[in-house]
């Protein structure tokens, strides 16, 4: 098998995941007719950018914290962790388009992903770093 298998897989499904994101906010622009550069005017669009813009903000956590993860920890573990934070933002997206008060339960499991890849990360830098 590959070494980081699973890792590598969640993040093509983080590109497209963002992918997507930049095309549904592409999308709601020309519905809404939102013309560039412009990111306000109806609500549904916002709602779609605020998605992307969120989910990018939480991808820079994530992907550094998935692959330190993968390389002091496993590429499993990580690769379970990654593809429970993508249901997590898929949460999200879904939630905040309908009804942005709704979106909490999403923003929580892809964050508390984060944690604790970020926990496990520093856990693995420690035992590398003091040989335990």
């Amino acid at each position: 098998m590959q070494p980081y298998l699973f890792t590598f897989f969640v993040v093509l499904l983080t590109v497209l995941l963002m992918i997507g994101l930049t095309l549904n906010v592409g999308r709601a622009r020309a519905i809404y007719q939102i013309r560039a550069p412009a990111t306000s005017g109806h609500d549904l669009f916002e709602r779609a950018f605020r998605v992307q813009q969120n989910t990018l903000e939480s991808v820079i956590m994530f992907l550094p914290a998935l692959c330190l993860y993968a390389f002091l920890i496993g590429d499993k573990g990580a690769g379970i962790a990654g593809s429970i934070w993508i249901i997590g933002r898929l949460w999200y997206a879904v939630a905040y388009q309908r009804e942005p008060a709704q979106r909490g339960i999403g923003f929580m499991i892809s964050f508390l992903m984060v944690i604790g890849l970020w926990i496990g990360a520093a856990y693995g830098l420690f035992l590398l770093y003091f040989k335990v």
